[in-house]
């Protein structure tokens, strides 16, 4: 897999792959915590998780400005890392008074401002380095970015088996142990990259990456300095433009950490061999088919470009987010005309993650390569922070949706411009129809983006 790639993918694969465990394994317990320990109801629990997942994507703007600016990525990547470190144990400072409303609330508040702000420097500058590994023009890049994306989701895989066997056991008092996991495995990923960084992370020519703007080449200076073109501005709004469609992609799937999770706790037979699995564990069926899918796209993507039948990164784009418009469509088949307390076969839900994953192979790590191309190096940094943005919309619109998850308990059905959602196949189909209109708008924008990139795939 890494055979044809510099051996400083790999250190930024592992570093992503532990610090995505750390990330996962809070994102696991984070909204049965708040509902089960902090005993927040459930619409209170999606609107902050929807706004503590927004921002966690608007900090890389931050980030990616003071890298690019003054810090590089490497210093910020270390700063940013061991923010999130502390921002876990006061998560596990949290859980272990969690019975104490005055103390384990305010905890959990500053945990999360930790997280938030840890993130903003660490994403968008590891995202960077990947294509700084390669020239300018190299067709590796997108097979590059794949395997950098299992590196995330080998940690996402491990982490809900890992931090929900820990913290998931039914007992509040035992999430702490779960989140104390999550921040050993950020320890161990900043370790990782602090110890190997200066070998490893060079560009074919030797240079080294990542530098702060005083350790950098003169011919890399010049590049920053030089004055933007034409060509430049349209392949920055190209960034833009697309950043705005994939808000509707990342409000569908980021509801595997709310209503999802909320569906697998309460509405899937989770029964198998007298053990009950943890609703946690059904997070894990994501990164295990990115782990299985990755390759084969990685593969997919180099062949159809060999044979110039490769699509342009817009029109996969569009492809990731009609399929996880057919997720929903997938599991509105096991959700017509159940009650709220009907069980289903946890096959609903394995094949919606299967087919988002499907999508988010489309859509995600191409769209870390597209911004890598399309940026200027004065603001490969900043574009980054740019293009997580559209997170920032996702989730905190993702949080708002879930709150209109259907609950037996409430004598008011929520509604959403005067469509009242009476059951789950109502809820299923706003994101039915979300998704598939975003994806049928932009496979019709697709040729004129594509010209608007001048070259670049």
């Amino acid at each position: 897999m890494f055979k044809q790639h510099p051996v400083g993918l790999r250190l930024l694969f592992f570093t992503e792959m532990w610090e995505r465990f750390s990330y996962y394994g809070m994102r696991a317990l984070l909204s049965l915590f708040m509902i089960n320990a902090l005993l927040y109801d459930k619409a209170a629990a999606s609107e902050i998780y929807g706004y503590y997942t927004a921002l966690v994507y608007l900090t890389p703007l931050l980030g990616g400005y003071i890298a690019d600016r003054y810090w590089g990525n490497r210093r910020s990547i270390v700063v940013g890392g061991s923010l999130m470190a502390i921002g876990q144990f006061a998560l596990f400072a949290s859980g272990s008074f969690y019975d104490v409303p005055e103390l384990g609330r305010p905890l959990f508040f500053m945990a999360l401002v930790f997280l938030i702000f840890g993130n903003g420097f660490f994403k968008p500058n590891i995202s960077t380095m990947v294509g700084s590994l390669y020239p300018a023009g190299d067709r590796r890049k997108d097979s590059a970015y794949t395997i950098f994306y299992m590196g995330v989701n080998l940690g996402a895989l491990l982490s809900p088996l890992v931090c929900g066997y820990l913290g998931d056991t039914g007992n509040p008092a035992d999430f702490k142990w779960g989140f104390f996991s999550a921040g050993v495995g950020m320890v161990l990923g900043i370790i990782t990259f602090v110890s190997l960084r200066n070998k490893y992370l060079v560009t074919p020519d030797g240079q080294q990456i990542g530098m702060a703007p005083s350790g950098r080449s003169q011919a890399h200076l010049d590049e920053i300095n030089r004055k933007l073109t034409k060509q430049d501005y349209e392949r920055i709004a190209v960034i833009f433009i697309l950043a705005v469609f994939v808000i509707a992609f990342w409000t569908a799937f980021e509801q595997a950490g709310i209503s999802l999770t909320f569906f697998a706790e309460e509405q899937t037979d989770r029964s198998l061999l007298g053990w009950t699995i943890p609703a946690s564990y059904f997070q894990s069926i994501n990164p295990v088919m990115i782990m299985i899918l990755a390759p084969f796209f990685a593969w997919l993507w180099l062949k159809l470009g060999d044979r110039g039948w490769e699509p342009s990164s817009p029109t996969k784009m569009a492809m990731g987010i009609l399929l996880v418009s057919l997720g929903y469509v997938f599991i509105l088949g096991g959700v017509q005309g159940a009650d709220a307390g009907a069980k289903v076969s946890p096959m609903w839900l394995l094949g919606l993650y299967t087919i988002h994953t499907m999508g988010e192979l489309c859509l995600s790590p191409i769209g870390l390569s597209m911004v890598n191309k399309l940026a200027p190096i004065k603001f490969a940094s900043l574009m980054m922070g740019v293009w997580y943005l559209a997170n920032v919309v996702a989730n905190f619109t993702a949080g708002q949706l879930s709150a209109l998850y259907p609950d037996p308990a409430l004598a008011v059905k929520p509604q959403i411009f005067g469509f009242v959602i009476n059951n789950l196949s109502d809820f299923f189909t706003i994101f039915v129809i979300f998704a598939a209109v975003a994806a049928g708008i932009l496979f019709l924008l697709s040729k004129r983006l594509q010209k608007m990139m001048h070259g670049v795939n």
